[in-house]
């Protein structure tokens, strides 16, 4: 699982150790929520291609400026996903923000997309998907197949604060040109996924 990006930020193991906790309080969940999103969103923007803008002036000399070469998309799968928003487009105030509604049912644990408002054609050349928790990988999967049929030909990059190991196999079987940014992994799932 090459594509599978543990972090290794000594802050998102100290966050998730808090947010992790059954007696931390609602408020705290979506403050760390907020901050876990935003390292592990770090991580992922790495990468991102910049292009030389134009000469600008300092208050000392002059310098050539950079900007985002690509246009981003950011895709909460909601509601869960919609934790990271904020913080992302602190980061990237140009990202449009592209919602995809997928839940999983109770017996089968199959994913079921109910909202989609993707524009008819692509208006960002990459995407995130947020989605804070991936268990079986199967709403991780429906999402990179929707986003792909879409037309989505560039690297997808999902932000997650924990997955099992096998919600990540179940995603790199489908999609093993997916790149997974993950806070930590856990082993083990339970009968409920």
């Amino acid at each position: 699982m090459s594509n599978i990006r543990v972090s290794s930020h000594p802050l998102v193991a100290h966050k998730i150790s808090i947010l992790r906790n059954k007696n931390t309080k609602p408020k705290q969940v979506r403050e760390l929520m907020r901050e876990i999103g935003q390292l592990l969103g770090y991580e992922a923007t790495a990468d991102l291609p910049t292009k030389v803008t134009f000469n600008l002036e300092s208050p000392l000399t002059s310098y050539t400026g950079t900007e985002l070469a690509t246009r981003i998309g950011l895709v909460p799968i909601l509601r869960s996903g919609l934790s990271f928003v904020d913080a992302l487009e602190d980061m990237v105030p140009t990202a449009r923000v592209l919602h995809l509604g997928i839940f999983r049912e109770r017996i089968s644990l199959q994913p079921v997309e109910y909202y989609n408002k993707l524009p008819s054609e692509p208006n960002v050349d990459q995407v995130i998907v947020l989605e804070p928790m991936i268990a079986t990988g199967g709403t991780a999967v429906a999402a990179t197949s929707i986003l792909k049929d879409w037309g989505i030909k560039s690297k997808i990059k999902f932000i997650t604060i924990c997955a099992s190991r096998q919600g990540l196999e179940n995603l790199m079987k489908h999609h093993p040109d997916v790149e997974v940014f993950v806070g930590v992994i856990d082993d083990i799932l339970d009968d409920h996924g």
